[in-house]
This record gives C-alpha cells, structure tokens and sequence, in this order.
C-alpha cells in the first residue's frame, strides 16, 4: 500500500465519500514573487487576500512602494541556484517529491507532491528555508526575500499534473524568448 493510502486510511477525515468529498491533490503547484517585485496596486494586475484578481491602482502601488522596508528583491544567477538546491533539499528532508521547480529573478515556482501536509506549510516551510540559506550564503543583512504570501494551486490530476511540470520545466524560457523576439 502506498504512503498515500496508508495516510487516507488513518485519517478518517481525509477519505472521500458521501459525508467527506476530500480529494486528496497529487501536488501543490506553488508561486512566490520576490518581496517588492509584485505590489497591490500593481500594472499587471494583482491579487489581494481572500478577495482575488484586483485591476491596476496606480495609488495603491506607490502607496504599497513607499511602505516597503527594503527594495524590491532580485535574485541573480546566484541566488536561485542557491533557492533551487534549497527547494531540493528541503524536500528531500521532508520526504517530498519535488517534482520540478524553477527559480527566476523575481520568482519561485515549485511543484510538490506531499501526503497529509496543507499547501500553507508546505509553501511557508519552503519559503523559511530558502530564505535561511540566502541570508547564510547571499545577504545576512537582509530581512525581506519573499512576498507576504504566494499562489498556490491544488493539482488533482495526471493530465495537470504533467501541464504543470511542463509549464514549470520550460515555459517560462520559452516567454522570455518570444519577448525578446
């Protein structure tokens, strides 16, 4: 039996059926933006709390600006080496599977298969080690790495699954190609 059959089995509160529709996710897709590189308010749009997409507010960004301990956080080449061995390692200790991850300048993207962990601490897990590491190898000095919070998105099937592995692995060279275009 799996690991994830045996936790369904144990966990009464996590078996489907008609007094319980949980499904289970076959991993967590997981965004975080780097602190300052996605303000609410922001030009491209932005998402607030419990309340979703919100349009542009020229305002509240440099409100949100002007309210910022530090600048906004670039990772260079570096860095994210350093965040995508973090991501690895980490759950490599927590008997993840971190089925693909790709760290940008001002982003992290992870894909990670847990049983019976919330996407919350797994996110925050994440997000404190990297941060650890960084502060360690990169810049003692700074407090601020990540964004308050990031996206999460539940992945419940195969057919995702393999969409969003895909997504991770490669697109987001291929978008940075075509604008250079």
């Amino acid at each position: 039996m799996s690991a994830r059959a045996d936790a369904k089995l144990s966990n009464p509160k996590r078996q489907r059926g008609p007094n319980n529709p949980v499904n289970d996710p076959l991993a967590y897709f997981l965004t975080i933006a780097t602190y300052g590189t996605w303000l609410p308010g922001d030009q491209r749009g932005w998402v607030e709390y419990r309340r979703g997409w919100q349009l542009p507010d020229p305002v509240l960004e440099l409100e949100s600006s002007c309210l910022m301990s530090e600048d906004a956080c670039i990772l260079d080449a570096s860095a994210r080496n350093i965040v995508q061995q973090q991501l690895a390692e980490t759950c490599n200790h927590r008997g993840w599977i971190l089925q693909a991850a790709n760290c940008r300048s001002n982003h992290m993207h992870a894909v990670v298969t847990v049983d019976s962990v919330a996407a919350r601490n797994v996110r925050q897990d994440l997000k404190a080690w990297c941060t650890r590491r960084l502060k360690e190898l990169i810049d003692p000095d700074r407090d601020n790495w990540w964004a308050e919070r990031g996206s999460i998105r539940w992945i419940r099937d195969e057919e995702s699954l393999d969409r969003v592995i895909q997504y991770v692995s490669e697109a987001q060279d291929l978008k940075r190609h075509k604008s250079a275009e």
